[in-house]
């Protein structure tokens, strides 16, 4: 067997493989021969077939099966005799010229190699926050927020309040409501409707009727209505005012304290916001880490582990899509907005290994249990949702992962310039879309 390479790209390898016809004979004639003894061929009793007989019926498709053979373990044996590292699996082109043996090329990318010289010079920013008293009572508003009850007013509509609806919504002289929507609860200031609607209401009273203009974002994600403008014809329903309820001992056993202590129920809110609080520090800190490290370690990745990447964090949008009945493609969505964010988690997922396999990271049972523990501190059971995991391998595996990470992330910090920048509560809680 002979091999050569050839470097088509700085990823990118062409690798000619050539075996000598008189191997891919041994092997085809080893095939007749075995196949000779199963053979049924009229005229012949079974395993009496003559050689010549046999080849004549069989040896083209022999000849191929031998071919497909022999590509797959002479590419084997050739990446290991070149000390190859393939990213995925390789394009395979074969000759089909049957006279001088058999030869085929494999096109092919191989990770890269990384240098981790870059980790000396890293610079990071980390958060530092706490729970001010101005974040603690906004999270008793909170907590009320969502123990609130609705009663009909008999005013006009106001901030705050929830309307019941009828109305139809057209465009380009077509009704993209499929008719009236009956009964549609909207609560103004949710802004959860297009911009202006909600404001289209105040002051309304019940039964009245209101029809009104409003533009929709040139963003919105039906692309139908993407920045046309749009006439609703609204009816008034009924109109409810929100009451919030006091924090009193009925309101606190709603929240798990039996007792109906409020003072136990606001040490456990503080307690869980704190709680909470660090898990996102970390999380910050930790995108900060990985936004130092993917440029101080600049690589470059192969476009078959970005696609695969890309696939993935498709998945949610494609899940999402099936359940109206709809595929990937009726979404349009501009798969190259996903590039950038799939080279990041491809590059820092090279990185990652590499600096595990540099310095001898090891994963840590016993960090895993308490991260674990520490994750089932705010559930009422929380020996149940350690046994969880546990009884799960890929809920551990993930687990697993996000410690292993965090041990190169400290080992990282461990040698980088870390200086404290202060935040509110607000902004740390605030979720990052890296990771």
């Amino acid at each position: 067997m002979q091999v050569s390479v050839e470097k088509t790209s700085d990823l990118s390898r062409k690798m000619t493989v050539s075996v000598p016809e008189g191997i891919v004979q041994e092997k085809i004639a080893a095939r007749l021969k075995a196949l000779a003894r199963d053979v049924k061929v009229d005229g012949f009793r079974p395993g009496k077939v003559p050689a010549h007989v046999v080849k004549k019926m069989f040896s083209d498709r022999v000849r191929e099966e031998v071919r497909g053979d022999l590509i797959q373990t002479t590419y084997s044996e050739a990446i290991t005799d070149q000390k190859l590292q393939p990213a995925g699996y390789p394009k395979i082109h074969a000759d089909n010229d049957d006279t001088a043996g058999f030869k085929y090329t494999a096109e092919f990318e191989v990770y890269p190699e990384i240098s981790l010289d870059g980790l000396a010079n890293i610079s990071v920013s980390r958060p530092v926050a706490q729970v001010e008293d101005a974040d603690f009572d906004t999270m008793l508003a909170k907590l009320r927020e969502q123990r609130k009850t609705w009663s009909a007013v008999e005013r006009n509509v106001a901030d705050l309040d929830r309307v019941t609806l009828d109305f139809i919504g057209e465009a380009d002289g077509e009704v993209f409501t499929d008719g009236t929507v009956k009964g549609f609860q909207v609560e103004i200031g949710s802004k959860k409707m297009v911009p202006g609607f909600e404001d289209n209401l105040l002051g309304l009273a019940v039964n009245a009727h209101k029809t009104f203009e409003i533009t929709f974002p040139a963003d919105y994600g039906n692309e139908k209505l993407a920045g046309k403008l749009a006439k609703f014809d609204v009816d008034v329903v009924s109109i409810e005012a929100a009451d919030f309820p006091e924090i009193d001992a009925e309101f606190v056993k709603a929240y798990g304290i039996d007792s109906g202590d409020i003072e136990a129920f606001k040490a456990d809110v503080k307690s869980n916001m704190v709680r909470e609080l660090k898990r996102a520090l970390q999380d910050k800190l930790k995108v900060a880490v990985m936004d130092a490290l993917y440029e101080a370690v600049p690589i470059g990745v192969p476009t078959t582990l970005v696609s695969n990447e890309i696939r993935h964090l498709l998945k949610p949008y494609a899940e999402n899509a099936k359940k109206y009945n709809l595929k990937l493609e009726d979404l349009q969505l501009p798969v190259e907005s996903f590039e950038s964010e799939a080279k990041r988690r491809v590059a820092l997922g090279l990185i990652l290994a590499e600096i595990v396999r540099a310095k001898d990271i090891k994963l840590d049972p016993a960090k895993v249990r308490t991260t674990i523990e520490e994750l089932a501190e705010s559930y009422e059971d929380a020996a149940q949702i350690v046994n969880w995991y546990y009884e799960d391998k890929t809920r551990l595996s993930d687990i697993e992962q996000m410690v292993l990470e965090n041990e190169v992330v400290d080992s990282i910090l461990a040698q980088a310039t870390v200086s404290d920048e202060s935040i509110s509560f607000e902004a740390a809680m605030h979720k990052e879309n890296n990771a």
